[in-house]
């Protein structure tokens, strides 16, 4: 991208601004054949209140590593987004956070899009005829960045991103859902206004996605980089490819199955809506507590915050559900970003939860992937969050003599050592295996814990109709 001049004074050049100007260097350092790259550019900037986040999606043509046998990496195209970090730092978009070194959000998207044999061709026999790549895959960045801007939620390494359809908007594709990978080339690199990441997505089948779910998301990534059929060593996806990974190298599912059992899983959580309420032992007289109120009470307090700029244009996302947790750190599974100050702990008797019948196959990854191995597990509802803990879990609000608790608007339930097992029998026995959705209502019970889990799906919370609420769900 050429820097602009007044064309009023043509004698004074006009500077890029400073986040801008960083990630411009970077990419002509890796670059330096392609100082400017065609672009896709938002035509009404997200500021003056257009709704795509990203000022520019810049495409590059990256020719790969080795040929034949020694290819490591494919020839194709590379998509680096402009946006989620503060390109500016003067506050239009990114607001100044005290003690972050991030310089906006944190990251920017990066995506590897495998050339196909008819532009390789035109490659060959036209070398100084420019090619135009496809534009779908700046779409796709600009989607995900969408929800990043609407939510507020960053990406990952690791994380999961269950798309549920062809990335290129055809019918016949496996790629139909995403990782998020360190861009290999790119990494990560300090600007005037913070530190940049960036996070490359990465098309994956079906099956990848499930065993990035269930195992770990880096391990499968690790797997894909290993052969350059399925990405090579920078993570190249191929819109073309018709087999997983497993199904390439069927040793590799087992080494996963053997981790798997072993470390246990690294996913720390997905979206799911959930109910709850109070079971109670005693007539002691406390406050009521339940998911009504403590919802309501969430709402009304959001409502009530003042807004910023970027906060009022949040919308609901289109975005698809499932969208997946890699943290394993506990206070990541806040569900807020404003939880009340100091909150108390509010002890409960026991408790009963409702939960929606697409998130019920991780229930057996929560107890036997998870607690199992002395983690947890949260459920995330649109502002409230359920997390399971195990006994050996630090920082956490309840304790095997007091194991359910609501924390401001996190509600935390224990699971004692000797109640894992039996968890572990019962879904097994109701067939949660991870990989159907129940389709009638399922009740577990263990009184003698006083717990009580409903597979069903949650009764819909009416809230009061003064207050205005901004949804953001994701899976």
């Amino acid at each position: 991208m050429a820097a602009s001049t007044n064309p009023e004074n043509n004698n004074v050049e006009l500077k890029p601004p400073p986040g801008l100007k960083s990630l411009i260097d970077h990419l002509v350092s890796v670059y330096p054949d392609q100082p400017n790259p065609l672009q896709v550019t938002t035509l009404l900037k997200y500021w003056l209140g257009g709704s795509d986040p990203l000022d520019y999606i810049s495409m590059y043509s990256n020719n790969g590593q080795g040929e034949g046998d020694s290819e490591r990496i494919p020839p194709h195209w590379h998509y680096v987004s402009f946006g989620l970090s503060d390109l500016h730092g003067d506050q239009r978009v990114h607001l100044k956070e005290e003690h972050s070194t991030r310089s906006g959000m944190g990251f920017e998207l990066t995506f590897r899009l495998a050339k196909t044999e008819v532009e390789l061709r035109q490659q060959r026999e036209s070398p100084d005829k420019p090619i135009r790549p496809p534009t779908w895959p700046a779409n796709l960045l600009q989607s995900i960045a969408r929800y990043c801007f609407q939510t507020g939620n960053g990406l990952c390494f690791g994380d999961n991103i269950p798309w549920r359809k062809c990335l290129d908007g055809s019918a016949n594709s496996r790629m139909q859902s995403l990782l998020v990978a360190q861009d290999p080339q790119l990494g990560s690199i300090d600007t005037p206004l913070g530190t940049v990441d960036f996070c490359q997505i990465v098309g994956v089948t079906e099956e990848e996605l499930e065993q990035a779910s269930r195992w770990n998301g880096r391990g499968v990534l690790n797997f894909l980089a290993k052969d350059v059929l399925t990405g090579g060593d920078w993570l190249v996806t191929n819109m073309q490819r018709t087999m997983s990974v497993f199904e390439l190298f069927p040793e590799t599912l087992l080494n996963l199955q053997d981790d798997l059992e072993k470390q246990g899983s690294d996913l720390a959580g997905v979206n799911a809506e959930f109910t709850f309420r109070e079971l109670k032992q005693t007539k002691t007289v406390k406050e009521e507590i339940d998911y009504q109120s403590l919802n309501e009470r969430c709402a009304s307090e959001e409502n009530n915050r003042q807004m910023t700029e970027s906060q009022v244009k949040r919308e609901e996302p289109s975005f698809p559900q499932s969208m997946s947790l890699s943290s394993n750190s506990l206070h990541k599974s806040c569900p807020l970003d404003y939880q009340p100050q100091a909150p108390d702990c509010i002890s409960l008797d026991g408790i009963e939860i409702t939960l929606a019948p697409y998130a019920a196959k991780y229930l057996l990854l929560a107890i036997k992937d998870r607690i199992r191995h002395g983690r947890h597990f949260t459920f995330k509802a649109q502002h409230l969050a359920l997390t399971l803990v195990a006994e050996t879990v630090t920082g956490a609000a309840v304790t095997v003599s007091e194991p359910f608790g609501v924390l401001g608007y996190w509600i935390q339930v224990l699971i004692p050592n000797d109640l894992v097992s039996r968890m572990m029998e019962a879904f097994r026995n109701a067939q949660l295996d991870g990989k159907t959705e129940p389709t009638q209502r399922l009740e577990f019970d263990w009184p003698d814990k006083n717990f009580k889990l409903i597979v069903d799906q949650p009764p819909i919370c009416v809230l009061p109709t003064a207050m205005s609420i901004e949804a953001a769900t994701v899976n």
